[in-house]
Parts: C-alpha cells; sequence; structure tokens
C-alpha cells in the first residue's frame, strides 16, 4: 500500500506528541514508548550509544532509578522535514548527595522520523563536564580546577 507523501505538518503534530511525552514523562510511561519510537530506533548521549526499543526503555528506566524526580521542559524546537531540533532543560536532584537540590541539565535533541512519524533517530547533545562533572563532589572540584587552567 502506498504511503501518503510526508508532510512538515505531519512531523509538527509527532513533535508535538513526542514534546508532550517527555514533559509528563513518569516511570509508568517509559512502557509506551513504543507509541512514539521506531521499534529499531537508535538512541545515543554522552553515555549510551544503543538501538531498539528494550534498549531506549532501559535507558529511561535507569534514569528514574538513579534520580529524584526527573522532568524535561522543552524551551525550542525547529521542525525541517522529517526531522526536527529540540532545546530542553533536564531538571532532577541526586539521590545521594545535595538531596533535595534541583539540578538542570541543559542540551539539544535531534530527532528524525520515520514514515509512520515514529522516531527512528534520537541523538542527545550536552556537555557532560559542564553540566554533570561539575557537580558532582570531588571529581567536580577536578573539573572546575582544569576548567580554570584551560582557560588561563
Amino acid at each position: 500500500m502506498l504511503q501518503p507523501p510526508r508532510t512538515t505538518t505531519s512531523t509538527e503534530e509527532a513533535v508535538t506528541r513526542v514534546v508532550a511525552f517527555f514533559e509528563t514523562l513518569a516511570p509508568a510511561d517509559v512502557a509506551a514508548l513504543g507509541r512514539l519510537y521506531a521499534a529499531d530506533a537508535r538512541f545515543k548521549d554522552p553515555f549510551n550509544e544503543v538501538r531498539g526499543l528494550p534498549a531506549i526503555q532501559a535507558i529511561f528506566d535507569h534514569m528514574f532509578d538513579a534520580l529524584e524526580q526527573p522532568r524535561f521542559v522543552v524551551t525550542g524546537r525547529v521542525v525541517q522535514g522529517p526531522q526536527c531540533f529540540l532545546t530542553w532543560e533536564f531538571l532532577f536532584a541526586f539521590k545521594g548527595f545535595d538531596k533535595g537540590v534541583t539540578q538542570t541539565v541543559r542540551g539539544a535533541s535531534h530527532l528524525v522520523f520515520d514514515d509512520q512519524d515514529l522516531v527512528a533517530l534520537h541523538r542527545d547533545y550536552w556537555d557532560a563536564a559542564e553540566e554533570l562533572y561539575e557537580k558532582l563532589p570531588v571529581l567536580g572540584a577536578l573539573m572546575r580546577w582544569l576548567k580554570k587552567r584551560a582557560n588561563s
């Protein structure tokens, strides 16, 4: 069966669904990622590079296990053809230290959609050194010292 030609409108609608999903994401929702992601989707961020829905779901399950109250706030979007670029803030608290102190990581995601308007590629871009390592005890002090030395 022939598929209708892709339109920016269908991609815009798919992006709106993805944004709404991630901005309200709760642990029980991880199992529903298949409504947004292709079965063989690829995901990459500074710590992970996986393929397939179960592997992507495992990353988000781990996020909820490792962090307190993680949530995403999408701050911008650009849609072009079957892809988009989102900017976001990821807010959370560490479980092991600084309990209750909200941390913020700022980053961006490049999403590519397939012919069914499902995410086929999800690539996150964020600076792990500045946005995460500098916030950790001991390692944070070392990272700030290295940054200061590199800038002098």
